[in-house]
């Protein structure tokens, strides 16, 4: 039997796991990434549903759970850092607003990095600059590497990916108006173990959760109409983030004070919705095929999934438009109910005025309450996580090595 070849294009979460499983399965796997090593920590993920399951069946569960970043829920302050709500982590694979699995991005890169190593090629600091699919396989140029030919090509990328615009030109994200700030700040004692976030007014909202590495991660919303902030300097970020939080109080001095560290990362939060995930025999997965926003705590549980099942259908299939098509049908609808957001986003996230901002404190009180959480988790009894809107499949693939905790 002649061995079939992939490139895979992006190495953060999704893309390594789909080469963890087609290597296992007996595919020559080639994954290029164009940075020139793996993504940094970042900020808090977590895994839900069937992405727990995924970890299971990759035998890397454990050693996800060892790497928790130790937060213990959700926990919402007023201006002087006074507790309006809290909400519990979660204590089985679906539930709670911090789930039972959290862990930083770049860990959990790491670990399926780490996973795949012994049997992936691994290219860092190339890109795709080129593909030419002639319906048998797909030449591939690269910006550095000689040019090579693949049975398939899987992008793998974000959810503004360059590579995504080679074969769907006319995909655009779906924005949302609203951007988030993410940074690492040094810890102090006044720092816990909850995810602690401020409604700011205005469009804005401040948060601080715990980590696991020394540090805590602080995040930054904020709404605007103009688009491209994001691709600024540096510098005029900054300036941007202080001139918009300058009035804040809580944590907001000591968060704009930490923002010349290194680590700032200003994101234009999006949607990625596309009727198709496939172009002949190039196939996306991830957020490249269908970001649903950092807001909706889906994007890891949807890239673990989405890599899973679209490794199984094409290792079950000779032709890889096939397994594209399957693999778009069994997943959609674990993405339709991922994408689905709160109605009147982003403003449920982040109130415009302080009436907007005193309706929300009050719905949260409400839905803290002993007796609002116990009917909830009667309810929970009868209706299914969206974590959970699919069955997944069982594929006869032989398991990734398993990681020790």
């Amino acid at each position: 039997m002649v061995q079939r070849s992939v490139l895979v294009s992006g190495a953060s979460v999704a893309g390594p796991a789909l080469a963890s499983w087609l290597a296992r399965s007996g595919w020559d796997v080639t994954v290029v990434e164009h940075f020139d090593h793996l993504p940094d920590q970042g900020q808090n993920v977590d895994v839900r549903g069937v992405g727990r399951q995924v970890l299971r069946r990759m035998r890397i569960e454990e050693a996800v759970r060892a790497a928790h970043t130790s937060e213990v829920g959700v926990r919402f302050v007023d201006e002087r850092g006074r507790p309006v709500a809290s909400f519990p982590a979660g204590t089985d694979d679906s539930g709670g607003g911090t789930a039972e699995i959290e862990i930083l991005r770049g860990r959990l890169a790491e670990l399926l990095y780490e996973q795949s190593a012994d049997e992936v090629e691994y290219r860092f600091g190339d890109r795709i600059s080129a593909l030419h699919d002639d319906e048998a396989g797909v030449d591939v140029e690269f910006r550095h590497g000689p040019d090579r030919r693949f049975d398939t090509v899987v992008i793998a990328e974000g959810l503004r990916s360059r590579t995504r615009s080679m074969i769907m030109p006319d995909a655009r994200p779906r924005e949302l108006g609203l951007y988030i700030a993410h940074l690492a700040i040094p810890r102090t004692d006044s720092d816990s173990r909850w995810w602690r976030t401020m409604l700011c007014g205005r469009g804005r909202a401040i948060f601080l959760r715990p980590d696991n590495v020394g540090t805590t991660r602080a995040g930054m919303f904020f709404t605007s109409n103009v688009r491209g902030l994001d691709r600024l300097g540096r510098d005029d970020i900054v300036a941007i983030l202080r001139e918009t939080f300058a009035d804040v109080g809580w944590e907001a001095p000591r968060v704009l004070e930490a923002l010349d560290n290194g680590s700032l990362y200003l994101e234009d939060i999006a949607q990625t919705r596309l009727p198709t995930w496939s172009r002949g025999r190039t196939a996306l997965v991830g957020d490249a095929a269908y970001c649903a926003t950092p807001i909706s705590g889906m994007g890891t549980t949807l890239a673990l999934t989405g890599a899973y099942v679209l490794a199984g259908e094409l290792t079950a299939r000779d032709d890889p438009r096939a397994a594209f098509a399957r693999y778009e049908q069994l997943l959609r609808p674990l993405v339709t109910q991922a994408q689905h957001l709160l109605p009147g986003v982003p403003n449920a996230v982040v109130p415009q005025s302080r009436a907007q901002r005193t309706l929300i404190h009050t719905a949260l009180r409400l839905a803290g309450t002993p007796l609002a959480r116990r009917l909830q988790a009667t309810a929970g009894r009868f209706t299914t996580p969206r974590a959970e809107a699919i069955t997944l499949p069982d594929y006869p693939m032989p398991p990734p090595r398993p990681m020790a905790a």
